[in-house]
């Protein structure tokens, strides 16, 4: 079998671009990958495209052999849009080997330990706040509105839900976002009272809404600098957190904000391949790592849930992408011994599911696990091309 050409598919999501990479090969076996230029990784499919020349015409079921020669030839800019777009391919041709072999991705690596995944309620209110016309549902006005919302999740039976900051400005709830460059506070990120209290309602609100068995976690991204983080930490105490996410890129700046939260300290995101990861384990920087496996490939991911392990610590895949790179995860989260649960977007455009064969499937809080080969679930092109990134 070998691998005759290779195509990026682009496609609106609302607020967001979904991008898809296909593989063809001539046994007329095709592989599908999900990847994501959205945010802060502009230029990633035309990466994907130069590296297409030294894929064309290797046999895609050495998948190994493949990303190895992708990782020899981009070493001079290791990381970055580099490896993710080195991921996207290994992603897809995973997806051939298991069509070939006629089993699902995770059985290329040992079965699955967990049948099945559980999963959290990612971005609890935020697209609700910020998009929620393009979802077809009421905006959430003020934190009454956060709170009700939480209790609808308890009662579809998810066990877990992840939420951002939201202030009030003008009476409304709006988002906090300062490490993004999308509210007032960056560079500097400085943390004052107001954002603090900020952090304090919103989590009082899901709190209260959710119940006191529901897991809540609170991701703060890039928001603040060290000293920042410590006081969000500490007014968190009373609201006993699953977990703070916390984005930093200084390991030792992470090990002193979980040296000293009452919660503990999700983070890891942002980061790729195994030498990134190294310095972060070594300093016993966080609670909880957070892989990104649409980032990293997911052969790459079970090689860093398997360092994690030696630290006694367990790993959660950063996830809040599209069908496809849900389903992904979950082939990560059954395959890796020290998995802890999984982040899934629920909120979404409501032409999301056009875009896949199947939908995932989700009862309990829990992700049921395909049995198709490859990853389970397939792009619908048709549906993709009809829907071009808009703007």
């Amino acid at each position: 079998m070998k691998i005759t050409a290779i195509e990026t598919l682009r496609a609106d999501a609302g607020w967001r671009m979904f991008s898809f990479l296909k593989i063809m090969t001539d046994s007329g076996i095709v592989g599908w990958s999900e990847y994501n230029e959205s945010f802060g990784s502009a230029g990633l499919s035309g990466v994907i495209e130069a590296l297409a020349v030294h894929v064309i015409g290797q046999d895609p079921r050495a998948y190994g052999r493949i990303t190895a020669l992708l990782h020899v030839l981009t070493r001079q800019s290791r990381g970055g849009i580099n490896q993710q777009a080195i991921a996207a391919i290994e992603n897809a041709l995973l997806d051939i080997a298991g069509k070939d072999a006629g089993l699902p991705v995770y059985a290329l690596f040992g079965g699955a330990i967990h049948p099945r995944v559980p999963v959290y309620w990612s971005h609890t209110g935020t697209y609700r706040v910020r998009n929620a016309a393009l979802l077809g549902v009421a905006p959430l006005r003020d934190y009454d509105d956060l709170a009700d919302h939480a209790a609808e999740i308890r009662d579809r039976r998810f066990t877990a839900l992840k939420t951002n900051i939201f202030t009030r400005e003008d009476g409304r709830l709006t988002s906090f976002a300062p490490g993004f460059g999308r509210t007032p506070g960056w560079p500097a990120l400085n943390w004052d009272q107001r954002s603090v209290q900020a952090a304090i309602d919103t989590i009082a609100a899901v709190r209260a809404g959710a119940g006191p068995g529901m897991g809540v976690m609170l991701d703060t991204n890039f928001h603040f600098k060290t000293e920042g983080f410590i006081q969000i930490a500490r007014a968190m105490e009373p609201f006993n957190l699953t977990w703070l996410e916390v984005d930093s890129h200084d390991p030792a700046a992470l090990a002193a904000i979980r040296a000293k939260s009452p919660c503990p300290i999700a983070s890891y995101e942002t980061l790729c391949g195994r030498r990134d990861f190294r310095p972060y384990f070594d300093a016993y920087a966080a609670d909880v790592a957070i892989i990104d496996v649409v980032w990293n490939g997911l052969a790459e991911s079970l090689h860093i849930a398997a360092m994690a392990e030696v630290y006694e610590v367990n790993c959660a895949p950063h996830n809040f992408y599209g069908h496809l790179c849900s389903m992904m995860s979950a082939h990560f989260c059954a395959a890796a011994p020290n998995t802890r649960i999984m982040e899934i977007d629920i909120d979404s455009v409501p032409w999301r599911d056009e875009f896949v064969t199947d939908v995932p499937l989700i009862e309990g809080g829990m992700l049921a696990l395909p049995s198709a080969p490859g990853w389970g679930i397939d792009i619908n092109e048709r549906a993709v091309r009809a829907r071009p990134p808009q703007g």
